[in-house]
């Protein structure tokens, strides 16, 4: 019988994605295995296969087109001797919910039905949220929504009062201004539009929904380098060369601040924790997302295990990744979940900041820049090679006292990093 094409799902938080390309065209001879797509979801590009053998009979949805739902058809195989006939009507788009309430779960593209408010922006709900809202005079706009990523769900409406208002909006810049509006504001001057791809719209909403759902909490130390710099220098020229004469491996500064926070986290293990409603997430491995930066944004490969592995490998992984990342190519497994993360600006000269926690995780580093310092040992003033990290805490699951200890932990492993080869 004919077969449906789907889109994947490539995350577990994927809703929709891009069909960027179509590498089969209709009429094709296809077999188990072949790959038919390119689907770009906001942070990777990932490639689509066939699970049977068959004809490409029909191609559904044309490729360049943003927004497709997950699970929505997107072409059919045909087996020998069949026809398209009742295969296209069956992958044609389901009709609207009707008015009376729906018992069974809803479809993905259901769950994440978005609506304008009155202001212009979007608010996420379901659709039979959406009606009984209607029915009581409810503005969606001015309820926080319990459903997953703050969609607005059925009980959210019922434990509302009728004609709620919307949310007093926070003093300077109004928040949630239409398009039209923001542009008025420019109308004096010369500009253009950059539409928002799908990565700058995920980093957006994901950075919005942490500082306004997390209560971040921030501890900074400075720490000093003068045992580490000289150690990566000996450890770096004992590299082994390869056939043209270069070293395999080259440690980093940064390598050596990912083991140090996984040997931290596992050293304070009540800080290696993430937080849910209902538990708290103790985390048995310290996972450490490192932020690279790629065109139009950022993505967070993860070093899994990393108090396990040494400084090679883990340098080994990390050019892997950021190779990988800057041409879309991470795999979702390999830049979902993590236990904690490390933000690195050191190398752009940025002395200190603080990043925002990236939820699920409870903590994420803020890596400030090396510089010579004076500093007071006893009664003298020395100048020392130091930096200043900050950590971000979900304060949650790790309140200041914790954050602290974590810091502390990882103080003690970068200013005396023979600790971490033992």
């Amino acid at each position: 019988m004919p077969v449906q094409i789907l889109m994947p799902a490539l995350s577990p938080t994927m809703e929709k994605g891009k069909l960027a390309k179509w590498l089969k065209k209709e009429g094709d001879k296809v077999k188990s295995g072949d790959v038919l797509a390119e689907i770009e979801t906001d942070k990777a590009t990932m490639e689509v296969e066939a699970i049977d053998e068959g004809t490409l009979g029909k191609i559904l949805v044309a490729e360049g087109t943003d927004d497709v739902l997950v699970n929505a058809p997107i072409a059919i195989i045909l087996g020998e001797g069949e026809k398209l006939g009742d295969a296209v009507a069956a992958a044609a788009p389901a009709p609207k919910p009707s008015a009376a309430p729906v018992a069974s779960t809803p479809s993905p593209a259901a769950v994440a039905a978005p609506i304008s408010s009155g202001n212009g922006s979007r608010i996420f709900a379901s659709p039979l949220a959406k009606r009984i809202a209607k029915q009581k005079g409810i503005d969606l706009s001015a309820l926080k929504g319990s459903g997953p990523h703050g969609r607005v769900v059925l009980k959210d409406v019922e434990n509302a009062k009728p004609g709620a208002a919307p949310a007093t909006k926070a003093a300077g810049m109004p928040q949630g201004m239409s398009d039209d509006a923001v542009l008025k504001l420019f109308e004096a001057g010369s500009y253009d539009l950059v539409p928002h791809d799908g990565m700058r719209k995920t980093i957006a909403r994901r950075l919005t929904e942490s500082k306004q759902t997390v209560p971040h909490f921030y501890v900074t130390v400075d720490i000093s380098l003068e045992n580490l710099l000289p150690l990566r220098e000996r450890l770096n020229l004992q590299a082994p060369k390869d056939k043209d004469g270069k070293p395999v491996w080259k440690v980093s500064v940064n390598d050596f601040i990912i083991k140090a926070l996984a040997m931290a986290l596992i050293k304070v293990p009540e800080a290696n924790v993430s937080w849910t409603d209902s538990a708290m997430v103790k985390h048995h491995h310290a996972d450490v997302g490192v932020a690279v930066s790629i065109p139009g944004g950022l993505i967070t490969p993860i070093i899994r295990m990393a108090e396990t592995k040494g400084l090679t490998q883990i340098s080994t992984e990390m050019k892997d990744y950021a190779a990988r990342a800057k041409s879309r190519k991470l795999l979702p497994q390999e830049y979902t979940g993590g236990s904690t993360s490390v933000s690195n600006m050191g190398m752009m000269g940025v002395k200190n900041f603080q990043a925002i926690v990236n939820p699920p995780q409870a903590t994420i580093l803020a890596i400030g820049t090396g510089e010579r310092r004076s500093v007071v040992r006893g009664n003298e003033i020395v100048i020392e090679q130091q930096m200043s990290v900050t950590l971000s805490t979900d304060h949650r699951a790790v309140d200041g006292a914790l954050g602290a200890e974590l810091l502390g932990a990882f103080k003690m492993y970068i200013e005396e990093p023979g600790l971490m080869l033992v």
